[in-house]
């Protein structure tokens, strides 16, 4: 716990700056080689698939320095390590395919690892071992920080997944450029004077920057990181100040001993969650349980007369508004619709990356199934992104109805290792610059070995 003469700022600070690889687990280690994994294989297939990434790839290619050294994952462009941080950032969550937390509202990656990656390439060589512990503390950090709050972010106007995900890249740059604890303190400082995401971001019927957001939290992390190196100082206390990171975004609710509790013990990056579907985590249970019904009671959709889907808070967000959800007119829009990837599953009989081009959004007979999606709010369930039930009700009276409370992916029932390499290399077959499945085979077995790796930077 804290002190009066060591502040909560500065116990994480000392805290993600003082461990060393040998301290970790070989559990920890092993889940932060299945999120490194993860996480390239996603922004691979975003670059060749995501056309809303493109402008940030671009300027990333135009602001090349004489020397560049960082590369933009899935393509030919190598570049200056806050440009790569951005291109890639905006590639991390454009299919929302990248790993989340369900137990809070975070996907601790998405930002974290791009920055990490540009750091380890412009500045290495970095090792695999401190790339490793680079992001199994960043990402502990983000899960702490979402779990420790005592009032929603998004209820004062936020969107939290990029503002939580800031602090953990911080954490990770700082560990990647080897930043000391008053250093670390100052780059959290300066990340306050850009940390931003209204909720703003979820309205309208066009815009693609919930997609892309986490390009600019990945961007600055590297910034106020190589900031803080050159000795430009903060604060003392970026989290829990007057006027700081718990003030601002929590209306300085939050319980400290979340944080603190088996800090250095206990490792969160553990208890991610993976995705087997490429849409918002809250919408996993229900495409787990339609596809279940699915395939357990050859369903044809020419039967369905209603389709019922119960959640908590975070699958309301994904019901409504209702018009809108119905029928999506973007990507990303259709990946935050229950209405769209329940009819998807039970039309196609699987819910891929495929599923939500053009053409997939287009299909009058996803469209019009997903018109007969109601959603029933739990109350009793509150902010539980995981949990989803869906009851089916056929023409004929019957109704089909199944619970799932631990959709695949997550710690309760994980994907397994093969599973993971595939779904990497079908994204790398999908980049701009595809990559061949022995190519993509032989690269998930150096990510899963990374910490043998001297310089992790030249891998990719």
């Amino acid at each position: 716990m804290t002190t009066a003469t060591t502040p909560l700022s500065a116990c994480l600070a000392a805290h993600v700056t003082g461990v060393r690889f040998q301290d970790l687990p070989a559990s920890t280690v092993e889940a932060a080689r299945r999120a490194l994994l993860d996480a390239v294989g996603v922004m691979h297939a975003a670059s060749g698939l995501a056309p809303e990434v493109q402008p940030f790839i671009e300027l990333a290619a135009s602001g090349s320095p004489a020397r560049p050294r960082a590369s933009v994952l899935g393509t030919s462009v190598r570049t200056s390590a806050s440009l790569a941080a951005l291109a890639n950032g905006s590639m991390a969550h454009a299919l929302d395919y990248e790993d989340a937390f369900d137990p809070a509202p975070t996907h601790p990656d998405a930002s974290l690892i791009p920055a990490v990656l540009a750091l380890a390439q412009a500045g290495g060589p970095v090792s695999g071992r401190e790339l490793l512990t680079s992001i199994a503390v960043g990402c502990d950090l983000v899960c702490r920080l979402g779990l420790c709050l005592r009032e929603d972010p998004a209820r004062l106007g936020w969107y939290p997944p990029p503002i939580l995900g800031a602090m953990g890249a911080v954490a990770g740059a700082a560990r990647v450029l080897g930043l000391d604890s008053r250093q670390l303190l100052d780059a959290w400082s300066l990340m306050m004077l850009q940390n931003s995401c209204p909720g703003e971001i979820t309205s309208g019927t066009h815009g693609v920057l919930r997609a892309v957001r986490e390009a600019f939290p990945a961007q600055a992390a590297v910034t106020v990181a190589e900031l803080a190196a050159s000795g430009i100082a903060g604060f003392s206390a970026p989290f829990e100040g007057e006027a700081g990171f718990f003030r601002l975004f929590a209306a300085g609710r939050y319980d400290e001993s979340v944080l603190l509790e088996d800090l250095g013990s206990r490792w969160l990056v553990e208890q991610l969650s993976f995705k087997p579907w490429p849409s918002c985590r809250g919408t996993h249970a229900a495409i787990e349980a339609s596809l279940w019904l699915r395939e357990q009671h050859a369903i044809r959709v020419e039967g369905i007369a209603e389709v019922q889907v119960m959640g908590g808070e975070v699958q309301q967000m994904l019901a409504s508004p209702v018009a809108r959800k119905q029928a999506p007119s973007t990507s990303i829009d259709a990946k935050f619709s229950l209405p769209f990837t329940v009819a998807t599953a039970l039309c196609r009989g699987a819910v891929t990356l495929d599923s939500f081009n053009p053409a997939a959004r287009a299909d009058p007979e996803v469209l019009s199934l997903a018109r007969r999606l109601r959603f029933s709010l739990q109350t009793a369930w509150g902010r539980d992104a995981a949990r989803g039930a869906v009851a089916i009700h056929l023409k004929d009276g019957r109704v089909l109805e199944r619970d799932v409370a631990h959709p695949r992916g997550s710690p309760a029932n994980p994907m397994s290792g093969p599973e993971l390499v595939a779904k990497f290399v079908d994204c790398l077959g999908r980049a701009s610059r595809p990559i061949a499945p022995q190519a993509a085979h032989a690269l998930a077995a150096r990510i899963l070995a990374i910490d043998t790796e001297e310089d992790a930077g030249a891998l990719f």
